[in-house]
């Protein structure tokens, strides 16, 4: 599970529907610990809301024995999670994957949102943003109840927190529990690494829910959970407000949320290699790639090298290289402290604007991985393409060349998808590369689309592909063209 979230608050504490400040004394005992939360909840429930998805998903295709035409299974499937109220003409903070589905995590064909008193909307999505696994909704209402995010930067381990969703399909659940741990480390990498967790019963469907402190500001988005019997056993983890905040005026502007990007592949540098170097244990990354032309290449860093420090923060399992890399601003210089052969050496990079992470899938090209049709890319020429060939491609570009094998002189283009038409039958499989059509040279997916239309055109049922290999010399294969 995971979530979204909201504008900043001012000093003052806001609740659901009055707006009235929560009392931080409220209702406490003796001791400071809550006599109740009762009032607390009553409050704040009315900002909470039920999601509830459904989507048609490819799950197989079927044969006509009689015409040998293939024609896509579909069934529709059903999920869900939680979401909140930040404004009162309906903007709604939730976790991207409560509102995607299906193996190319498309967006989910619809959206209602239930709230507390019943009633029913179909939501927009807004915007989504998969690597913080944040996403906003609009419904079209006004003069609604709405929470707003606190300082999280402000929490501390032992803190009392609410959460209200609705797990397990129980709608509108409220839980308490302390804080646990703050800026936690799970292993997902990336920007968004680094959770609050707690001891507050989150389970399956409390998923893009707000996580309340007492004055009845979002500390989190609840997100997920680790158990290993997949229900709650007390280790919940909840997305900061504060570096949430930042995606979410992003996607309200219809913008991508901006990370900074060097442009290189790292992985921890291992026991055996710290000791080999004299290094201390749990410090430091290994530079695998460089990127060409990126902000890395460019100031000079190269396979091999050993990252200490970046903009004059060490590097650790707490603290990665990743992490801090995406949290500093696009166009900031900030100097890199490495060992390169073991000696010290100090250089000055610019960074750079991460790219979308379809382009980062796809630098990491890996052609034994399975994969399906994703809708979103659809285009005019991508449908005649799947239409008529039975697969998707993605243009050659020298990181995926290289992770083919393919020397820098190869143009065309890659099948990304090899479905399970008739160009699949005739062996084309991911990875390969489509140089020409027909003779004619192919480097672009506009291109491979046009000689599909001139064969049509030309009252010819099938097409003459020249397709490259790792290692190999040109080969041809007629593609029937489907129906």
């Amino acid at each position: 599970m995971a979530g979204g979230t909201v504008a900043l608050v001012n000093d003052n504490p806001v609740t659901a529907q009055t707006g009235l400040a929560v009392s931080e004394q409220a209702n406490l005992a003796p001791g400071g610990a809550p006599a109740t939360f009762a009032d607390l909840a009553a409050q704040l429930q009315p900002a909470v809301v039920n999601i509830a998805t459904r989507q048609k998903v490819q799950v197989a295709t079927s044969l006509n024995p009689l015409t040998g035409e293939r024609r896509p299974v579909t069934q529709e499937q059903a999920s869900g999670g939680s979401g909140f109220l930040i404004s009162s003409d309906g903007y709604i903070v939730t976790n991207n994957h409560v509102i995607v589905g299906g193996p190319a995590g498309d967006a989910v064909d619809r959206v209602t949102v239930t709230l507390f008193d019943g009633k029913e909307y179909e939501a927009e999505i807004v915007g989504r943003d998969p690597s913080s696994d944040v996403a906003l909704l609009k419904i079209r209402a006004t003069g609604l109840p709405f929470v707003k995010m606190a300082d999280s930067k402000k929490s501390r381990v032992g803190d009392w927190v609410i959460a209200i969703g609705n797990p397990l399909g129980l709608g509108n659940t409220v839980t308490a529990g302390i804080i646990s741990a703050l800026q936690r480390n799970i292993g997902a990498g990336g920007a968004y690494d680094r959770f609050i967790q707690t001891d507050t019963a989150i389970n399956p469907g409390n998923s893009g829910g707000p996580l309340f402190n007492l004055k009845g500001e979002v500390v989190g988005i609840n997100n997920r959970l680790i158990s290993p019997v997949g229900a709650n056993i007390g280790v919940g983890f909840a997305i900061p407000a504060d570096e949430a905040i930042p995606v979410i005026e992003s996607l309200k502007k219809g913008v991508r949320p901006e990370r900074g990007y060097l442009g290189i592949s790292i992985t921890p540098v291992s026991e055996d290699l710290a000791d080999a170097l004299g290094l201390e244990k749990n410090r430091g990354e290994f530079v695998a790639r460089v990127v060409e032309g990126e902000g890395a290449d460019k100031a000079g860093l190269k396979e091999g090298d050993i990252v200490l420090r970046v903009d004059d923060r060490e590097v650790t399992p707490e603290a990665t290289l990743s992490y801090i890399v995406a949290n500093i601003k696009p166009g900031t210089r900030i100097p890199l402290d490495i060992l390169r052969e073991g000696k010290p050496l100090k250089l000055t990079a610019t960074i750079g604007a991460r790219p979308p992470e379809e382009k980062l899938a796809q630098s990491n090209f890996n052609p034994e991985e399975n994969k399906d049709f994703d809708k979103q890319t659809d285009t005019p020429d991508s449908k005649v393409i799947r239409d008529k060939l039975g697969l998707s491609v993605i243009p050659l570009d020298a990181e995926i060349a290289r992770a083919l094998g393919m020397t820098a002189d190869v143009k065309g283009i890659v099948v990304d998808v090899p479905g399970a038409g008739t160009a699949a039958q005739v062996g084309l499989r991911r990875g390969d590369v489509i140089v020409s059509a027909n003779y004619k040279p192919v480097t672009t997916a506009a291109g491979l689309a046009t000689a599909v239309k001139e064969a049509q055109a030309a009252g010819r049922g099938a097409i003459l592909l020249g397709v490259k290999r790792r290692g190999a010399a040109t080969q041809y294969v007629t593609v029937r063209l489907e129906d």
